[in-house]
């Protein structure tokens, strides 16, 4: 892809970063940089500690006061591959300054060694946990947003359709980072001559490919794997969610959106011009990024009638 076309507040950026591969070796590599490439910037009046539960990590980053309030239960992106909480710190912790709700991280088990189903499980009993655990977390469990970035909104909107189905307590909104929605990109070997900037096809081919324990695009898939497969979107929360016009999975986001919509669900689609996969994390500093979170913060805000 020309460099052109990268929005010239992202180009300085996207140089630092590692050029991303389709081995497991760099691929895990690039997973084990990402937390020092991604530096964490200190907020005032909000605590991060980490829990252990039931052999799960959360990440919980906490405003000084917070009663009855929201909350968000977070899910990282990485491929389904790499990742983990702390690359997200920017962006969670800037969350609950804005909003003064609590944010809740899962570090969930990655694939090939753990693939699906043990990402869902992980999201599902970390969002349990939640509302196993309101009182003491100070939070409405009837006001809790699913969200998560690339990989971790493909598990969040797979999150979704599991709550849906099992009844009760549903999440108030899902809040959607570029997410990866669709294996079918990934067994689209055209796309491959297309050097898509920070995830490629090749890399998103051996990502779906070591989650799912097949070839993507195979003409079944497990239920709750892979999101876009679903037919039925009728009846899921308020639903934010972003893009990239440049990023590979720009197509498969927008047309997730209109399903959305065309089954009568509250959507707001955010496309950037010039956005690369995921820069609202690595490029965190520039107003691009700044401008893309606030305006996700705000619409948040409004759907969840924070003061």
């Amino acid at each position: 892809m020309n460099s052109e076309s990268v929005h010239p507040e992202l180009r300085a950026a996207l140089q630092k970063l590692p050029r991303m591969d389709h081995s497991k070796r760099l691929i895990r590599t690039i997973g084990r940089l990402g937390p020092r490439l991604l530096r964490s910037p200190r907020v005032a009046d909000v605590t991060v500690r980490w829990v252990r539960f039931g052999g799960l990590r959360l990440r919980i980053y906490e405003p000084r006061r917070s009663s009855g309030r929201p909350a968000v239960l977070w899910i990282h992106g990485g491929g389904l591959v790499i990742g983990s909480p702390k690359q997200d710190d920017r962006l969670c912790l800037s969350t609950v300054a804005a909003l003064g709700i609590p944010v809740v991280s899962v570090e969930y088990r990655l694939a090939p060694e753990s693939p699906f189903p043990a990402a869902l499980h992980d999201a599902l009993t970390t969002w349990r946990w939640i509302h196993d655990n309101a009182d003491a977390l100070g939070i409405d469990p009837a006001r809790v947003v699913v969200a998560g970035e690339s990989a971790g909104g493909s598990i969040a909107a797979s999150l979704v359709h599991k709550l849906h189905d099992d009844g009760g307590i549903q999440p108030a909104a899902q809040w959607l980072f570029a997410p990866m929605l669709d294996d079918r990109t990934a067994a689209r070997r055209e796309l491959d001559a297309t050097d898509h900037p920070v995830w490629n096809n090749k890399a998103n081919r051996f990502g779906w490919r070591s989650y799912l324990n097949q070839e993507p695009g195979a003409a079944t898939v497990p239920p709750y794997s892979v999101p876009s497969r679903r037919s039925d979107l009728s009846n899921l929360p308020p639903t934010w969610l972003c893009a990239g016009d440049i990023e590979l999975f720009y197509d498969e986001i927008a047309a997730y959106a209109e399903r959305l919509r065309a089954a009568g669900v509250a959507v707001e689609f955010e496309t950037v011009v010039g956005g690369a996969h995921g820069f609202e994390n690595w490029a965190g500093n520039t107003q691009l990024a700044q401008n893309l979170i606030e305006r996700a913060q705000r619409w948040l805000a409004a759907t969840l009638d924070l003061e």
